[in-house]
């Protein structure tokens, strides 16, 4: 890594990340929160307190490698969205660390939505800066999001509107549902999608669409019912994991009736799935450290702010 470089932070609900981006090269370091064996998730409150304890491990490590010089910008993800209303507890302590950073040091401090972090992650990660610049696509598919997106360049960052996903839980919140349900270990994605490659082919359950809105909630009690059937296991999770494939699939081929010729960028852990990329072969998508959780994309968002002079 060469130049002056602008740290990110991200303090999402499962995972504690840093990163540090050069406008060439980047490098992060993330943590995924503990979660209690057959648990469905945290509350903000212990995801609060666990990245507080983890940041601290996380810079001496960094100090440790030499990354903590040349530090020209901090930046953090500061909410969920970027839209009115949009908070969650757990962003607090990466944003309350970075402004501090940024205070001592006398250098800028960025703020940035989760969700536009991801978007410049993958965009990054698949080696198609590009897109930043220009109208697309992009899916977030996460544990506690499923949103088809409208992206625009806005100053020297994105702007996202929402225009499709679910109606109730998110594609991640049914993988990890599924994977606990089949005594997989929460965040069960991974694991999940390993087992699937093992079932039986299935084009899944045929979610119906209202525009591109769907429902996901449903496809729990399938779940239930085929594993009270005695289904094998790899069968149940290849069920699962088709049917948000083929579900994603159908929307993003009505969207882009709508938006012709915008490219699709994915991002997000869901993103990471085989069984997606695979449905999704006309897609844009990062390597599986780009699209879970992470700090890489504010670094570069604020890098973008830093040598344009603006906000990401």
């Amino acid at each position: 890594m060469t130049g002056k470089r602008c740290l990110g932070l991200d303090t999402s609900n499962y995972t504690t990340s840093v990163a540090l981006f050069d406008g060439r090269d980047g490098h992060q370091l993330g943590r995924l929160l503990d979660v209690e064996a057959g648990s469905l998730g945290l509350r903000q409150s212990d995801a609060l307190f666990q990245h507080v304890k983890r940041l601290p491990e996380l810079f001496d490590q960094l100090r440790a490698e030499g990354w903590l010089e040349d530090i020209a910008a901090v930046g953090a993800s500061v909410k969920p969205r970027w839209v009115e209303g949009s908070y969650m507890p757990c962003f607090l302590a990466g944003e309350a660390v970075g402004r501090a950073l940024a205070d001592t040091l006398g250098v800028p401090f960025y703020p940035c939505a989760h969700q536009q972090g991801h978007i410049a992650a993958a965009a990054w990660g698949a080696g198609r800066p590009e897109l930043l610049d220009r109208p697309l696509l992009a899916w977030h598919l996460s544990g506690g999001t499923t949103e088809l997106l409208h992206v625009v360049p806005e100053g020297t960052g994105v702007a996202a509107r929402k225009i499709g996903g679910t109606s109730d839980i998110s594609a991640g919140q049914l993988i990890d549902r599924t994977g606990v349900a089949l005594g997989l270990a929460f965040p069960a994605g991974k694991a999940l999608d390993a087992l699937s490659r093992t079932g039986r082919p299935t084009k899944g359950f045929a979610v119906k669409l209202n525009g591109l809105t769907f429902s996901l909630s449903g496809m729990e009690n399938q779940v239930k019912a085929r594993l009270e059937a005695g289904e094998a296991a790899a069968d149940v999770a290849r069920f699962a994991v088709a049917t948000v494939a083929g579900t994603i699939r159908r929307v993003t081929d009505r969207a882009l009736e709508e938006y012709p010729g915008l490219p699709v960028l994915c991002s997000g852990g869901v993103a990471s799935n085989s069984l997606l990329r695979e449905a999704l072969e006309d897609a844009v998508f990062a390597p599986p450290a780009c699209s879970a959780d992470n700090a890489l994309g504010v670094a570069v968002l604020a890098h973008r702010a830093w040598t344009q002079g603006g906000q990401p």
